[in-house]
């Protein structure tokens, strides 16, 4: 495969939108797989809309899911400047070729005017283009005076390699405006030349774009330019499944997954399976797996509905692949931000054992918090939990009372405080008194905790301790 040039040309005006970040995945993992380069291109000019920090926030996200670029900001590369904002210089001398031509004119017409336009063809219930209401004589272009390409209407053919063959007739093309009143270029214009002077050989953008993309090819014919490959990706969908995924929907961004505990590896896997597949059954890809496996050709022409419970379900897939092939420490080292404020008194030690018997219940890192705090701080007793499990309600007080003094009793006597003599001891417990796992257990794991839920308690116990689980045993059984 040709080795391919690719970008990711995201506007600073905000985070990065889950729903956005696929933009990205896709163009990365074209031109790591053919051995090219990606770009970050950063398309400032909408200053109105522009919010300071912005692009900082971008590479901070990108370099987080582990998405690196070849040419952009931080890293240079030989088409700089990388900002749009910094290359006015340039769309000028591109769009100086086509006023030269008579491919473009500058447009004195007042905003008004053009409002009046379009109130006039929305009365007669037919489209508006501008081209129909061209200015006969155009002034020599000054500075505060917009520019439109000059559209010579046509039908064009292309092939869009996710859409397939598409056609469109004369009626699509307009005189589009290149250079606002500002100075500044507009998408339309500034992405044709950026794209032809860097080199870009796979344009890859949503499929918002495409109804735009006759005007597109116009400009390109006007500049005699080489069509890129158009990709045009489906909208990913909120999760009713019926429009584009939006903030309203309660999409939030990469940074505020990354607080909540989703790890990069997950989101990049749910986003880049998000309207893709290699044809198989599998789910979990790392990314050197989608790097490799990874073609246009198998991204769906419909758009992916979100599901955020999918996601959650990938980042537990995700954690306990990284315990289970990178062991205890490298999850742990995931983890600080995580657990409660208590578990700051306690050594790092001691935390990986409790990280080593809960990380394949989390689904996210901020779980930590409500799933281990018993094990830095004695719980609050509650006999009312205890009352009211569906195990022991039926138990009397002094029942409950004596079979937890015989579980003191029995595990007071252990010489070795170990799962496997721990489990020993637990077994014995059931066979002499007569109890049900769910009974004994419960009132046990209720007992040391008061948590809804807890690991093995074999281990809960190991990891707690003998000191810590007899006093918190003998303190609820005073409490009966």
């Amino acid at each position: 495969m040709e080795k391919a040039i690719t970008r990711f040309a995201p506007s600073p005006t905000g985070y990065i939108h889950i729903g956005n970040v696929r933009s990205a995945i896709y163009p990365y993992l074209v031109a790591r797989q053919t051995n090219g380069k990606i770009i970050l291109r950063i398309e400032d000019t909408d200053r109105e809309r522009y919010v300071e920090g912005a692009t900082e926030l971008i590479e901070d996200t990108l370099k987080w899911l582990g998405l690196d670029w070849d040419e952009g900001p931080l890293v240079g590369g030989p088409n700089e400047p990388y900002f749009q904002t910094e290359r006015l210089s340039i769309y000028m001398e591109w769009v100086q070729k086509l006023l030269d031509s008579g491919r473009a004119y500058a447009d004195p017409t007042p905003p008004e005017k053009i409002d009046e336009y379009r109130k006039e063809c929305n009365e007669k219930k037919v489209p508006f283009l501008y081209r129909n209401f061209r200015p006969e004589n155009t002034p020599t272009w000054e500075p505060g005076i917009p520019i439109r390409f000059k559209a010579e209407p046509k039908e064009y053919s292309w092939h869009d390699e996710v859409m397939g063959d598409m056609h469109t007739g004369p009626e699509v093309l307009d005189d589009i405006i290149l250079i606002k009143r500002d100075g500044y270029p507009t998408y339309n214009f500034a992405h044709i030349v950026d794209d032809a002077e860097m080199g870009v050989t796979h344009v890859m953008r949503g499929v918002e774009y495409l109804s735009s993309t006759p005007n597109y090819l116009a400009l390109y014919e006007a500049f005699g330019l080489e069509r890129p490959k158009l990709v045009s990706l489906p909208h990913i969908l909120a999760p009713i499944g019926n429009k584009k995924l939006g903030k309203r929907d309660g999409a939030k961004s990469v940074t505020e997954y990354r607080d909540d505990g989703i790890l990069p590896e997950a989101i990049l896997n749910y986003l880049a399976s998000l309207g893709w597949n290699d044809g198989t059954e599998q789910e979990i890809y790392t990314k050197e797996e989608l790097i490799e496996k990874f073609s246009i050709d198998r991204i769906q022409n419909s758009g992916a509905r979100y599901d955020e419970n999918k996601l959650f379900w990938m980042n537990g897939q995700w954690i306990r692949r990284i315990f289970n092939e990178q062991g205890a420490r490298a999850l742990y080292d995931r983890t600080i931000n995580f657990w409660p404020e208590s578990a700051s008194n306690y050594p790092e030690e001691y935390r990986i054992k409790v990280l080593s018997i809960i990380y394949d219940r989390l689904k996210t890192l901020s779980d930590l918090k409500d799933m281990t705090n018993y094990f830095f701080e004695d719980p609050k007793i509650d006999t009312d939990i205890i009352k009211n499990n569906k195990f022991l309600k039926k138990m009397s007080e002094a029942e409950v009372e004596e079979l937890l003094k015989k579980s003191i009793d029995a595990l007071a006597g252990l010489k070795e405080w170990d799962a496997e003599y721990l489990q020993e001891t637990l077994n014995g417990l059931l066979a002499e008194s007569g109890k049900k796992p769910a009974e004994l257990f419960s009132l046990i794991r209720i007992a040391l905790s008061f948590a809804p839920f807890s690991p093995a308690l074999n281990l809960t116990l190991e990891v707690l301790g003998r000191e810590t689980s007899l006093a918190r045993l003998n303190a609820v059984a005073r409490s009966i």
